[in-house]
């Protein structure tokens, strides 16, 4: 397993391939996490696209969060990711991020982009901390109440940069290097 480490005061918290059986605790978190949540049969059709990955994080048998993206060519595209609001602070969405990103290399990635709500500054932080930087910036992307998104990108995943830096952050939250 890729993302797999303890963490104080919750368990094991484990990294793994979504799965269909997943999709009611996915929903519930979509709820509770997004304004405009993703409708159920959005997550059957995506586990299903070969082009997509979607991950779980899970303590023990409950589904704490979850993250997705396509990879088409040499690019990654993060469509999701979201922690619930009950586990949020313990680095379950940067486990899923790092995992996601080991994925998106194996896959042939080399360079990663997604779109971020402006007003989500943790969610920012958490993905520049990974490299990416903001380029452009979508206004009234959201539908739900016209909040601009931030367009971020990783450019060089191959780059050795780049790479040092994600297996320094890998090693801080207890992770093997990413190959």
């Amino acid at each position: 397993m890729i993302g797999e480490r303890e963490d104080a005061g919750t368990g094991a918290v484990q990294i793994r391939p979504l799965r269909g059986t997943d999709i009611e605790q996915v929903s519930r978190i979509e709820r509770r996490s997004f304004a405009s949540p993703w409708n159920t049969q959005a997550y059957v059709t995506e586990i299903a696209n070969p082009s997509a990955c979607y991950l779980a994080a899970t303590i023990g048998e409950k589904l704490v969060g979850y993250t997705g993206m396509w990879v088409i060519m040499d690019e990654a595209h993060i469509t999701t990711l979201a922690v619930d609001p009950d586990h949020r602070g313990q680095r379950i969405g940067e486990l899923l991020l790092s995992d996601l990103l080991a994925r998106a290399q194996k896959r042939g990635a080399t360079r990663a982009t997604l779109e971020v709500r402006a007003g989500n500054e943790a969610a920012q932080r958490l993905y520049a901390k990974y490299g990416f930087q903001e380029v452009h910036v979508r206004k009234g992307y959201y539908s739900d109440n016209n909040e601009d998104a931030r367009v971020m990108w990783i450019d060089d995943m191959a780059g050795a940069d780049w790479r040092k830096r994600f297996a320094a952050l890998r090693a801080a939250l207890g992770l093997p290097e990413a190959r």
